[in-house]
């Protein structure tokens, strides 16, 4: 299945174009929309102003006209990309990696992908420019988020999306961890670090605390209408989506079913 995802209604897309959003960020849309990658897949490019080196985040699905703009890019501004990481392993956000790699000579980092295995706390640098690793799972198990100090940012992944909210894609994601992640997300925004989110899918998020609290809010209420469904006879994740989802397009049920297989295993601890 495609990654991202927001099983939830959510403003129509092509409001988004992505473009220079912060002095050191910049967002390269793929033209890849749909329900499950709302406007596209976001691919960051990172760098400092009148700087060389460029990191980008999650070269998307693979597709040479879009690695192509991303080098194009990096390259009108004078700069080379030196690194390649991915906020998790999902197709769309990672498929185009080996091309990207191919096209810059740039190494592929990520979580569990060999010895350039990236973790909680490490510091990736571009010409003066640091972005920090920060351990975000949930959505999945290798998900991860990159504070960009600077710019008091925080790249999410399919964590936080831009718009609507995200799956727990179970097995491997695990609704637990996801709850830790938006609680360690909360404390950074808590602290000052982060004021804004720049996801992997729709527009950024100015006010990072207040999507945050929104996610934690919306996760609390959707487990205890999966409680109540399971209470009410649905003996299993269909019959739970066909009563919590109702009024959610069928075309997202199938990760709406996810979601909810993860909220099941966590009512059933």
């Amino acid at each position: 299945m495609s990654a991202a995802v927001a099983p939830e209604p959510s403003a129509p897309f092509g409001q988004w174009t992505g473009g220079q959003i912060t002095p050191h960020a910049h967002c390269i849309l793929q033209g890849n929309p749909g329900p499950m990658t709302l406007d596209g897949t976001n691919t960051w490019v990172l760098l400092s102003p009148g700087g060389t080196e460029a990191i980008v985040i999650d070269p998307g699905e693979d597709e040479a006209a879009h690695q192509q703009r991303v080098v194009d890019h990096v390259t009108a501004l004078g700069a080379r990309v030196t690194r390649i990481v991915l906020t998790h392993g999902h197709h769309d956000h990672s498929e185009g990696a080996p091309r990207l790699a191919r096209l810059t000579s740039a190494p592929v980092q990520a979580v569990g992908r060999g010895h350039d295995d990236l973790a909680d706390g490490d510091v990736l640098t571009a010409a003066g420019l640091e972005v920090r690793v920060v351990a975000t799972p949930g959505h999945t198990s290798d998900s991860i988020s990159f504070a960009l100090a600077a710019d008091h940012a925080l790249l999410t992944g399919d964590t936080v999306l831009g718009r609507g909210t995200t799956m727990v894609a179970h097995p491997d994601g695990e609704l637990s961890a996801y709850l830790d992640s938006l609680e360690r997300i909360k404390a950074l925004t808590g602290d000052g670090e982060v004021a804004s989110i720049l996801p992997g899918h729709g527009p950024t998020v100015p006010d990072a605390a207040a999507m945050v609290d929104f996610y934690r809010v919306h996760r609390r209420e959707r487990l205890e209408q999966v409680r109540a469904a399971m209470a009410d006879g649905a003996v299993d994740a269909d019959a739970v989506v066909a009563s919590v989802y109702a009024d959610v397009d069928r075309s997202v049920w199938p990760a709406a079913k996810l979601s909810v297989l993860a909220q099941m295993r966590f009512l059933e601890r």
